[in-house]
Order: C-alpha cells, then sequence, then structure tokens
C-alpha cells in the first residue's frame, strides 16, 4: 500500500501547465488523485501533460483561467464540478515574477503582480470553501516564496504579494481548521523552472545563488511538488496555517 495514497480525490491546481505547477499535478497524479489544472497561455503544454497524467491511470482536464479574473475563477470550478462533482484539494500556484523597481514602477505593473498572485489566491479560495464545506472537508495549498518572508530587491511588488499569501494562510488555516479544512503553504527559494531560467541558466548569476544555499545548488520542481503532496496527504492533518521553507536552507524562518 502506499504510505500516500489520494486515489480518487480530485485536486485542483492553477497556474499547472509547466514548472512547479505540472510537477505537482505529476506527483498528485502518481498518488492517484484525478486532476484539473489551470493554464493562461500554453495550451498546447496543458494538453501535453493531460495527456501524460492519463497514463498514469488517472482523469484529467486542462481549463483556461487568468487566476486574477472572477468570471474565470467561476468557469473553472463550474467545470470541475461538472466534470468530477467535487473537490478535495486546491493549490493555488499561479503567479507572475517581473522585475520592479521602486520609483519607476508603474501602476500596472504593481497591480498584475497583486492580482495574480494574491487576488487570485483569495478568488480561487473563496470559491472552493463553500463546496469543500459541503464535503465536511479539504486541503488548500498555497504557494508562497522567500521572497515573502525576507523581501527581494527590485520585486517589492511580488515580496508583497507573498507575504500577504502567508499572512492569509495563517489566517483562513485558524478559521477553517474546525470545519476540517486544512490549509498551509510552501515557500519555495530559488527553483530551476521557465520563469527564472534567464538567470539561473547565466553561470555568472547562478554561482553566487548557489553558494548562499547551504544545500550548494537550486531546488528542482520535484522537490517543491513533493512539499504539496504531504500537505495534501492526511499525514500533515495536524499542521494548521504553516508555511513549510522548501530553499536548501537558504532561509531559515520561524
Amino acid at each position: 500500500m502506499k504510505q500516500i495514497d489520494l486515489t480518487e480525490r480530485v485536486a485542483l491546481v492553477t497556474g499547472g501547465s509547466r514548472g512547479i505547477g505540472a510537477a505537482v499535478c505529476r506527483t498528485l497524479a502518481e498518488a492517484g488523485a484525478n486532476i484539473v489544472l489551470t493554464y493562461q497561455k500554453d495550451s498546447q503544454s496543458a494538453a501535453r501533460l493531460c495527456v501524460d497524467l492519463t497514463k498514469l491511470g488517472v482523469r484529467a482536464l486542462s481549463v483556461r483561467a487568468n487566476a486574477s479574473i472572477s468570471s474565470d475563477v467561476k468557469n473553472v470550478i463550474a467545470r470541475t464540478m461538472k466534470a468530477f462533482g467535487r473537490i478535495d484539494l486546491l493549490v493555488n500556484n499561479a503567479g507572475v515574477w517581473k522585475r520592479g523597481a521602486i520609483g519607476s514602477m508603474t501602476e500596472a505593473q504593481w497591480d498584475e503582480t497583486i492580482n495574480v498572485n494574491l487576488k487570485g489566491i483569495f478568488l480561487f479560495t473563496n470559491a472552493v470553501v463553500p463546496i469543500m464545506r459541503k464535503q465536511r472537508g479539504g486541503k488548500i495549498v498555497n504557494v508562497a516564496s522567500t521572497a515573502g518572508q525576507r523581501g527581494e530587491a527590485f520585486y517589492s511588488h511580488y515580496a508583497a504579494s507573498k507575504a500577504g499569501v502567508i499572512g492569509f494562510t495563517k489566517a483562513i488555516g485558524a478559521e477553517l481548521a474546525s470545519e476540517n479544512i486544512i490549509v498551509n503553504a510552501v515557500a519555495p527559494g530559488w527553483v530551476d523552472t521557465d520563469m527564472s531560467s534567464h538567470i539561473l541558466h547565466n553561470k555568472k548569476l547562478v554561482g553566487p545563488i548557489n553558494m548562499a544555499i547551504p544545500r550548494g545548488r537550486v531546488a528542482t520542481p520535484e522537490e517543491i511538488a513533493n512539499a504539496v503532496l504531504f500537505l495534501a496527504s492526511d499525514l500533515s492533518n495536524h499542521l494548521v496555517g504553516s508555511t513549510i521553507s522548501v530553499n536548501g536552507g537558504s532561509v531559515l524562518s520561524n
């Protein structure tokens, strides 16, 4: 028997077509979960991933959505309920990471990051909680960042959004625990994905980054997904409102 068995559970993963999101989808599917993933632009990657997931013996559905648009979120929830009739796990992963220097950052730049990274988590969570209440339980895992724990120069909008995610996780974790809806977060540090490849594939830049990490390297998407899997499982049932730092020791938070 698998130690972590999510057979017949339904997981909704936002921003699931690439990077950390895709790794989360694969990891949850390997544990038996049926997957609904959202994507914003890359329909081909989403379609290919769904094919790969079905080969693992689970059902998979992709839905295009901008996490910051309420009507898109409602459509995802409706499509998920029509296809599966339940939502057992929500992984709020969709996010953007774009440079913005304070003093020259535009209001539009600020709004885009806050809307996708923080408002999007609110919209999806707010839509899913009533469903989980009817089911008398569920799990919500929010993807934060070390930037939300220590700040990040030239990415203040991103750091603010992720600090908000951590605070939101604590608040609703305490609010929902008595209803058997368990909320936690993971906070990745550097992860080798498309979003960070322009930095991590630059030999001059990646050297100092690796040196600042006690394990000597950045994380793989699968290493973040493994933490999500733990939080999705029954092994984490008494962990509430917590943020698991997955960064190789670069940021040690309490």
